[in-house]
């Protein structure tokens, strides 16, 4: 992924949304389908992708509101270690100190609060969150690490308004014992008010007169909302919510980018994102900012079990993002990695890491990994060297282990056949295309020459630029916008025709904060106020109706464009066809016969007359138009009906 930025002339240069020549000959299409034959198709079609980009993790989904919480780094040649969103309250002073007993081997820094001398106020610090924080009349969790000798009887959490002063909730929190070790503080907070907006801060206050020593060390500050399914630790329930409503059969993480790291040291050690997280270093993110790896392993796999999606796991093959690599003596240490993730996550007790997570972590039952990734991008980094040797020895080195191993696993090469690599059976290949939508609505037969020996996952795809475009240097949209949606839903359509050689498909990336970013382009936009989180054009797509198993489909008028198409049976046991329209000068009549069934439901997205529109946060509007028709089929089943230029639609029929 790059980093782009829109020019603001874009629009006035573009004359026309398409440059495909406009297509006026099929106005009608006649389609006959028939109830044999076709192919099974991927179970786990539409699926999720997540990486920390934009602060999609921390600042996103993981509900966590404290930024710089642990002060973290993972790199402090890249990432010095800073006291970045916290401020002194009532003339405390406040610095980072690496002391002689840390909090944890894992976090070495700790922040230090020197009271005024001779004060009897109560001093202490505050944290302005990530961008701000929601504050609803509900159970906030939180809990701190302080060391010192403090006599007072208590410290106080509250949360308040950074602009008036106003407090909302608060809380003492006794003190359990005075001394120079480290003890745990854990409290509830409940708000006796919720704020009229997110900009609020949390403090922890206490005695000034009561610190002996003229400080007070403190780490690990944290404070929850609640989260989704009450996990502790959790993910953030708005954005959990609409993830659900998708219907999504998998989640592949963790990058994406983020899987690689900067440099070879940095890459995502998985056995350093499990436990407790006091025990948790954090990383050098990949993009611009360092993570607190409070979104780790297990939390990811806890995100599959809450919205039943299938993990694709993406393990670390050796390359980081400078073109490092693993030389060929040394890539048994990744491959070995690998494995251990692999008995941590599916091992039983008796196993070494199967163990660990069952003993230290609580977690008894091993989970299922059916699906693992072999790096990202591998055709993409690494200079002249880093594709080959991926094909040369880093990637047949984990072939060769799993299917010793785990040959029940359906392996992934992070490249497809596409970049050029012949991916040796049963393995399949990831496929990332970012492209104009006329680009999109030209790879709709792209699969229709592979065979089910290519079997490819899309895990990233989105229509990032415009056509006319200048690519990558610019003129990208800030926004998903609906003519690439429309673009992206033909794509899809394409990929659903070719089920049984598609392992899934992913837009990429998900999420945003619309306060830092470093990719636009996302299926949900977010900030610390809820009202902010905002579903883009390319979220009301087709993936709540995955076809399980393709139908063959004849036209007796017409053919594939403008109108493109596929129809097959959901899980659901309907049969249903979907189509979009796209480069019409005209609505498109559509018939379509399912020979013995009479009535149906067509669902019809429609956008605005500018398709260069998008859902923007701050005006809280949809320019996605949904209208639901019930339709009664003519003799002989055929339903009729008229879609307009840059439409989507899904028939789904009322019996099997």
């Amino acid at each position: 992924m790059v980093h782009f930025h829109l020019n603001p002339s874009l629009w006035a240069v573009l004359l026309a949304f398409t440059s495909l020549q406009p297509c006026s000959a099929d106005k009608r299409v006649d389609l006959i389908v028939r109830p044999d034959g076709g192919n099974v198709s991927s179970p786990i079609m539409y699926g999720l992708m997540h990486e920390d980009i934009n602060n999609s993790g921390d600042g996103g989904i993981y509900a966590e509101l404290i930024r710089n919480r642990a002060f973290q780094s993972g790199d402090e040649s890249r990432y010095p270690v800073t006291l970045d969103g916290w401020s002194a309250v009532n003339g405390a002073k406040l610095s980072l100190k690496k002391l002689s007993q840390p909090l944890s081997a894992a976090l070495p820094y700790s922040m230090n609060v020197a009271v005024p001398s001779s004060s009897n106020k109560t001093v202490g610090f505050a944290n302005a969150g990530y961008w701000g924080m929601d504050v609803k009349v509900q159970k906030y969790t939180g809990s701190f690490y302080v060391k010192g000798a403090y006599q007072g009887k208590s410290f106080t959490a509250s949360l308040q308004s950074a602009l008036t002063g106003e407090v909302f909730g608060t809380t003492k929190v006794p003190v359990q014992k005075a001394g120079n070790d480290w003890v745990k503080y854990d409290f509830n907070l409940v708000p006796e008010k919720a704020a009229p907006n997110s900009n609020n801060t949390f403090a922890i206050t206490f005695d000034a007169a009561g610190v002996r020593g003229g400080s007070l060390d403190f780490n690990l500050i944290s404070l929850f909302p609640p989260t989704y399914k009450n996990r502790p630790n959790g993910l953030r329930v708005d954005i959990m919510e609409a993830l659900a409503a998708l219907k999504p059969k998998f989640l592949r993480f963790p990058g994406g980018n983020m899987l690689e790291g900067n440099t070879l040291p940095t890459w995502w050690k998985w056995n350093e994102t499990i436990g407790d997280l006091k025990n948790r270093p954090g990383r050098a993110g990949v993009w611009g900012y360092p993570l607190s790896a409070g979104l780790g392993l297990v939390e990811y796999m806890q995100w599959c079990e809450d919205l039943n999606l299938e993990p694709i796991l993406a393990v670390w093959s050796g390359l980081a993002l400078d073109g490092g690599e693993l030389p060929e003596s040394r890539i048994d240490e990744a491959v070995q990695s690998a494995l251990d993730e692999l008995e941590f996550l599916t091992g039983d007790a008796s196993t070494h890491w199967g163990g660990i997570r069952a003993s230290i972590l609580g977690h008894t039952r091993p989970w299922k990994i059916r699906y693992v990734e072999i790096g990202n991008e591998d055709w993409l980094g690494g200079g002249s060297t880093g594709f080959e040797n991926y094909k040369k020895y880093r990637f047949p080195a984990f072939f060769k282990a799993f299917q010793e191993k785990y040959p029940e696993i359906q392996l992934i090469a992070s490249p497809s056949v596409f970049d050029g690599m012949t991916i040796p059976k049963p393995a399949g290949g990831d496929y990332h295309p970012y492209l104009t939508p006329d680009n999109m609505v030209s790879s709709f037969n792209k699969f229709d020459s592979l065979t089910r020996d290519n079997l490819t996952l899309i895990g990233e795809a989105a229509s990032t630029h415009p056509n006319g475009g200048i690519g990558w240097s610019g003129n990208l949209m800030p926004f998903p916008w609906w003519g690439g949606s429309v673009g992206e839903a033909i794509f899809l359509l394409g990929l659903e025709r070719n089920g049984d050689k598609v392992i899934g498909a992913t837009y990429a990336p998900g999420l945003r904060n619309l306060n830092r970013w470093q990719w636009a382009m996302t299926q949900i936009q977010h900030a610390a106020d809820p009202a902010l989180t905002t579903l883009s054009t390319s979220y009301y797509l087709l993936g709540t109706t995955a076809i399980t198993k393709t139908l063959p489909v004849t036209a007796t008028t017409g053919g594939i464009g403008p109108l493109y198409y596929v129809a097959g049976e959901t899980e659901r046991g309907s049969s249903v066809f979907k189509a979009a329209v796209y480069n019409s000068t005209e609505p498109v009549a559509v018939s379509v016969q399912f020979a013995g069934l009479a009535t149906a439901t067509l669902t019809v997205l429609t956008g605005p007359t500018n398709p260069y529109e998008y859902n923007d946060p701050w005006k809280h509007n949809n320019v996605v138009k949904e209208t639901k028709t019930k339709l009664n089929a003519k003799e002989g089943g055929i339903f009729s009906f008229t879609l307009p230029q840059l439409s989507v639609a899904v028939l789904e029929t009322d019996g099997e």
